[in-house]
């Protein structure tokens, strides 16, 4: 399974951060897998920001859930994340991830079973 994080690498505070995670090698509705979105800000360590399971449940962090939103398109096989009202705290580098539960406290990104190599996006005027 190869997964790829796509968009942009700049936002401006207060905008709408999206990003995208296509799959390749298997497939997003199968399998009893979670999809999950994680970042990692400069000098920090990850940060859960929410899932999607195979069969679409979502799963949001406590802390995030007012401007997450997670969302799939099973046609493409990807999914995609989206972040309102962004400020220059939420600089950091998102990963896309498979694992095989809902692991919302990964320590390190190989705790999942695949992952993205990451996508830098910036909060800056």
């Amino acid at each position: 399974v190869q997964l790829q994080e796509s968009g942009p690498d700049l936002v401006k505070p207060s905008q709408t951060l999206s990003l995208t995670c296509f799959v390749s090698g298997g497939s997003i509705t199968t399998g009893y897998y979670y999809w999950n979105w994680i970042r990692q800000p400069p000098g920090k360590g990850l940060e859960w920001m929410g899932a999607i399971a195979y069969d679409g449940s979502i799963y949001y962090s406590p802390s995030l859930k007012s401007r997450t939103s997670i969302s799939r398109d099973t046609s493409k096989n990807q999914f995609s994340l989206q972040l309102s009202s962004v400020t220059p705290d939420d600089t950091a580098v998102y990963h896309c991830a498979m694992g095989d539960y809902l692991n919302a406290h990964a320590v390190r990104i190989e705790e999942y079973d695949y992952w993205g190599q990451g996508t830098q996006v910036t909060v800056s005027s």
